[in-house]
């Protein structure tokens, strides 16, 4: 079913889960203890529906179809593997440290999403700081 769509919508599907899983994670400041899946999923579906272009676009029909709902929980499981398992890069990684040296903390991340939220998170304490000064 989800094979059917124009591959424009099924783009787009792919995009909204990534952000959304991405938005989510930032939001729970990547503390895999705080992930919640139905958390994700209310996340997710408030997102479609107010923000993806595909949501409209796809018939309620479908929408409703459990086939439909099975083959996106399968897109989501792969889309959130490839995240979570793509590794940081050098520079990411030199970035983090970095900041982490100059801020005196110590996070754990392993992914290239997750080194970005430390580094924007971090970069933004760093800001905070010089401006309380």
């Amino acid at each position: 079913m989800l094979q059917s769509l124009p591959h424009g919508v099924k783009i787009s599907i792919t995009r909204s889960i990534a952000t959304a899983f991405e938005q989510y994670m930032a939001k729970i400041q990547w503390q895999d203890h705080r992930f919640s899946f139905e958390e994700f999923m209310q996340e997710w579906k408030e997102y479609i529906q107010s923000n993806s272009s595909w949501y409209h676009k796809v018939s309620d029909d479908i929408k409703s179809s459990p086939e439909f709902h099975k083959e996106i929980a399968s897109k989501m499981n792969e889309i959130i593997e490839k995240i979570v398992t793509e590794k940081p890069t050098k520079e990411q990684i030199e970035t983090v440290d970095a900041l982490q040296k100059q801020l005196g903390t110590d996070y754990d991340y392993s992914c290239k999403t997750e080194a970005k939220f430390y580094i924007e998170f971090l970069t933004q304490q760093l800001k905070e700081n010089a401006t309380s000064k």
